[in-house]
């Protein structure tokens, strides 16, 4: 069996949430989120990001909730994206004064899917529980889930100072790292516990203890695995921007992935100035996809480039298939059931292309430095034509649409059932 497979039987042991559309945990694909980063209050901005990060399939979205303008702003955000069409379920983001803003905005708390709340922000001494309770109980009212999410840097610092006391009275102490992981998942497992003593059913609970430290990230989360049941989100926190978060995220998650550990992921990426917030949404996929647990997009498998290939036409191509493709994706998919299994490979020289455009769906091998001036395309591993001149790069994106046509199709789908 598949490796993906066998850990898609070992996350069924995780009891599934329904939040809206989208089922996490109890062996579910893993779910993909995101999170926006305008000013709730301002609705038009909001709903213009939401729909982008819908678009881009992020499947669950989350909102800062801070404040009473961003609360009353709620109701008026998911009725405009309805409008738009998009069903995506918004989880609204609480700290400090969550149970305040929800039992004030009462239409508020109807329009979220989901609430976050973190222990360590809820409330402090004698009002944590208390507050905890409130927002436990509108999620009861209102019929929601809710996640429990614990950060490092937010802890319940009397928890931790708690734990450290007693680590420090035993007679071989462990280091303060280990007790701050003990802290963090116990924080998680003992609010989890109070939710479910006020009548929150544990297919309504799902979990998270986030730090910003890869291996404290796969510490924590194995921790938690092995002492519980509920539906774990996963997400390195203050993951940083650019390289070093995608690095940092793909590396602790896809560890943890690959134990069947984790329902739906997050990948907290440091937007650059004015930059696109849906790049944390393709990383996941991507992440998702390389190791072979969901397909979201066709692959695009391109050659990096050597002294072979000093022309610049392949990763010309390559680049103009990969934008094609997503940009036709919200299409495809409404058209072409299973497009997105779709195999491409643009290669750039006789060593391996040839070889690797047979392994894919459809692909193209294009000359290298010296080659003859013919690019052959390779259609299911047999070749297919040999394509020439300056042409070539839009002739082969339109034997790519054929080929999609002829498989995905209406017409496929009529032979398939045929020939069942």
């Amino acid at each position: 069996m598949y490796p993906a497979a066998m850990l898609t039987e070992a996350r069924k042991r995780t009891i599934p949430v329904r939040i809206g559309n989208v089922t996490v945990g109890g062996g579910a694909p893993i779910v993909v989120q995101s999170m926006t980063n305008t000013d709730t209050a301002d609705v038009e901005s909001t709903t213009s990001q939401v729909a982008a990060l819908a678009r881009a399939d992020s499947e669950l979205v989350r909102i800062t909730v801070d404040r009473a303008e961003a609360a009353a702003a709620v109701p008026y955000i998911r009725e405009r994206l309805d409008l738009l069409g998009v069903e995506t379920p918004l989880v609204g983001d609480f700290h400090y004064n969550g149970h305040t803003l929800l039992a004030g905005h009462p239409a508020c708390a109807e329009a979220l899917a989901k609430y976050r709340i973190n222990p360590g922000n809820v409330g402090f001494k004698d009002k944590r529980d208390k507050q905890f309770a409130e927002i436990v109980e509108i999620a009861l009212k209102h019929g929601k889930a809710v996640r429990i999410g614990v950060n490092w840097g937010s802890l319940d610092q009397d928890l931790l100072t708690r734990l450290m006391d007693e680590n420090a009275r035993q007679p071989e102490p462990k280091g303060a790292r280990e007790v701050m992981h003990e802290a963090i998942v116990q924080s998680a497992l003992l609010s989890a516990d109070r939710a479910i003593e006020l009548g929150l059913a544990p297919d309504r609970i799902i979990l998270s203890a986030k730090v910003s430290a890869v291996q404290d990230l796969i510490a924590v989360y194995s921790m938690l695995a092995a002492r519980s049941e509920l539906a774990l989100h996963l997400g390195l926190t203050e993951a940083g921007m650019g390289s070093k978060g995608i690095v940092a995220s793909s590396a602790a998650l896809g560890v943890l992935l690959q134990q069947g550990i984790g329902d739906t992921i997050r990948i907290s990426l440091t937007p650059e100035p004015g930059g696109d917030r849906t790049l944390e949404v393709k990383v996941a996929q991507e992440l998702l996809q390389s190791m072979g647990f969901r397909s979201f997009v066709p692959l695009v498998a391109a050659c990096p480039g050597c002294g072979r290939t000093t022309s610049t036409t392949f990763q010309e191509l390559a680049r103009d298939i990969q934008d094609f493709i997503r940009e036709e994706m919200p299409e495809w998919k409404r058209r072409y059931p299973g497009v997105e299994t779709l195999t491409v490979a643009v290669m750039g020289c006789i060593v391996n292309g040839p070889g690797e455009s047979k392994h894919a769906d459809i692909g193209i091998s294009l000359p290298g430095t010296g080659e003859a001036p013919a690019a052959p395309v390779f259609i299911d591993g047999q070749k297919a034509t040999t394509l020439r001149g300056p042409g070539a790069a839009d002739e082969f994106k339109q034997m790519v649409r054929d080929y999609i046509e002829r498989r995905y199709g209406q017409g496929a789908l009529g032979r398939t059932a045929a020939a069942e």
